[in-house]
């Protein structure tokens, strides 16, 4: 899930469908919290990686704080913007095994740089790229390639997911993980065919009654 809303990913933790959470300095704001009051509960509720982003834009600033956001939870993993200063946190931060995601990457070559930095992740943002008239899907298809070609461990995080479209497309394209706005999950678990083939069974199983 795409959210720092506790009360939402608590609704879909319930169904055992989630596995992992994205968070970032907007919408830890949108919750009215603070990232320190947010995340600590998000890793309670879902055991998986749980991304908490640094605000720092230098390398010792990224550093220092990605090694206290790791102090809160096992499963916390920082968020680092891929520029420059960035990849030399990432490169730091590996090193201590601390587990990184590379954040704003809209280029093949930014997630190639951020792989080799050591990021455990990497997050392309399909929907902003379509904003701007480019592929944001074929981008992660063609990380899905090269990522193969070259034998590189890195995971990618399809971001910035905007329909359920975007999902169904980032699937067969090969992304390892999408992360998706509770709007959107919402949409995914509906069918109009579910609905009235639903409505079916209990208006035949109420007539069996009479």
């Amino acid at each position: 899930m795409d959210t720092a809303n506790v009360d939402e990913i608590r609704e879909f933790a319930d169904m055992g469908i989630v596995y992992g959470v994205t968070t970032n300095p907007t919408l830890v704001a949108k919750s009215g919290r603070t990232q320190a009051e947010v995340i600590p509960d998000i890793c309670r509720l879902i055991p998986g990686p749980v991304s908490a982003e640094v605000i720092s834009t230098d390398c010792e600033g990224m550093v220092r704080e990605a090694r206290e956001l790791a102090k809160i939870a096992d499963n916390v993993v920082v968020k680092i913007p891929c520029i420059a200063e960035g990849l030399k946190a990432v490169k730091i931060l590996s090193s201590e095994h601390i587990r990184t995601n590379v954040t704003l990457v809209f280029s093949l070559g930014q997630a190639l740089l951020a792989a080799r930095a050591g990021a455990t992740y990497v997050s392309p943002f399909i929907g902003r790229l379509d904003d701007i008239g480019e592929d944001g899907v074929g981008l992660v298809a063609d990380m899905v390639q090269v990522f193969r070609t070259y034998g590189l461990k890195t995971q990618i995080i399809a971001a910035s997911i905007r329909s359920v479209g975007h999902v169904n497309a980032v699937m067969k394209a090969g992304a390892d993980i999408a992360t998706i706005p509770t709007k959107v999950l919402r949409a995914l678990l509906v069918h109009q065919l579910t609905d009235k083939g639903l409505a079916k069974f209990l208006e035949d199983y109420r007539a069996s009654l009479k």
